[in-house]
């Protein structure tokens, strides 16, 4: 049997765990805490009750918010400005994949050092990083959990795919109520962002036995409940559900990786500034058509997952299910289906396609691409 390691942070997960912050700094012997998040968490409320709840342990604080979705390089090099100007010791990161991904890229220069251009790739950071505490208000990203830092290189505007296990957050806190504040569209989106990394990860070369069972049990539970999730911003089990789905498929693809969906949507995320989830749910069906050749087995895996009746068919005719599934889930949840939906880029078809070929995600993806494959994707998703 195949041995890998597999990694996590610590995790408290349910209602009120928010209230856990403080006491969680205070175990891992912070005293001044860098608090990272965005406008629209600080304007839900979330920050002032992480503030609060850090002052109730003794805890002096720093708060940076100039986050933007997508974060860029500067905006990276300006909070680590700050954090060392204010002299903390310790990071708490919460909102979106945005904001924790910033917050452990501050962490990553405040102890390394450097530019943040200078880490992308895999295991390029030596020196260890300050006490990390991750707070998601998504249920999509799994940065809370993942080895994975994402920033924008503005002057190629090119996701950067940074990865070490150095970036895995020591404790990961999982509030479902914080996914009462979002929109339909925005849990749309971070659902479908979820979905990839579940299915991305299960086909994935890296994956193995562990990360296959958080695999299809994310995929399982988006099936029930993205759906109602989206119907309603206060629908508690739902968000429930979704907030393990999320953190499940987060946990998976930080140790199996991803594929050729997301070496794809990190080219038109850097270049557009769009939505990752949105991207993401354009390409899936047709990476999914693409790689079925790959593992057919895993696809008739997934059907099942996705809740599709397999019974009495053929290898051939169950593992197709799977991408009409996916499909039909998307259709329902009334998210873009096609790129140009999202903008022009067609001028830029070569270079997105070099990119991502080069990306580190594609190295997983279980068949071979090329940059004339990944084009040929490209333009049948237009």
């Amino acid at each position: 049997m195949q041995i890998s390691k597999f990694m996590t942070p610590e995790i408290i997960f349910g209602e009120q765990s928010i209230s856990q912050v403080g006491e969680s700094m205070s175990r891992l012997g912070a005293s001044r805490v860098f608090l990272v998040s965005d406008p629209g968490v600080v304007g839900y409320g979330w920050v002032e009750r992480v503030i609060a709840h850090l002052r109730e342990s003794g805890l002096a604080y720093q708060l940076w918010t100039n986050v933007t979705p997508n974060p860029k390089d500067y905006e990276v090099h300006e909070g680590v400005a700050l954090y060392r100007e204010s002299e903390c010791d310790a990071i708490v990161g919460i909102g979106g994949g945005s904001a924790i991904d910033a917050a452990k890229a501050i962490a990553l220069l405040g102890s390394n050092g450097g530019s943040i251009l200078d880490y992308e790739g895999v295991d390029r950071i030596t020196r260890p990083l300050p006490p990390m505490v991750m707070v998601p208000t998504t249920a999509g990203s799994g940065s809370e959990v993942s080895q994975f830092s994402i920033i924008v290189d503005t002057a190629r505007k090119v996701k950067m795919a940074i990865i070490s296990k150095s970036l895995i957050p020591d404790i990961a806190i999982i509030d479902p109520q914080t996914l009462m504040t979002k929109d339909s569209r925005l849990t749309a989106n971070t659902g479908v962002d979820a979905l990839t990394h579940a299915i991305e990860s299960y086909i994935s070369l890296a994956a193995n036995p562990l990360t296959e069972i958080y695999s299809l049990q994310a995929m399982r539970l988006i099936a029930a409940n993205l759906r109602p999730s989206v119907a309603s911003r206060y629908n508690p089990e739902a968000k429930k559900a979704m907030a393990m789905a999320s953190l499940q498929a987060g946990i998976a693809f930080s140790n199996a990786i991803l594929g050729a969906v997301h070496a794809m949507s990190h080219q038109l995320g850097g270049l557009l500034d769009t939505p990752h989830g949105e991207v993401n749910a354009v390409l899936l069906p047709y990476v999914l058509d693409y790689n079925y050749i790959a593992a057919p087995e895993k696809y008739r895996q997934i059907a099942e997952a996705m809740g599709e009746n397999t019974a009495g068919l053929s290898l051939a005719e169950s593992s197709r299910l799977a991408q009409r599934a996916v499909t039909q889930l998307l259709r329902d949840l009334d998210v873009p289906l096609t790129l140009s939906a999202l903008g022009s880029f067609e001028e830029h078809l070569d270079m997105l396609s070099e990119n991502a070929v080069r990306d580190v995600c594609m190295a997983t993806n279980p068949r071979d691409m090329t940059a004339e494959d990944v084009k040929m994707i490209f333009q049948k998703a237009l």
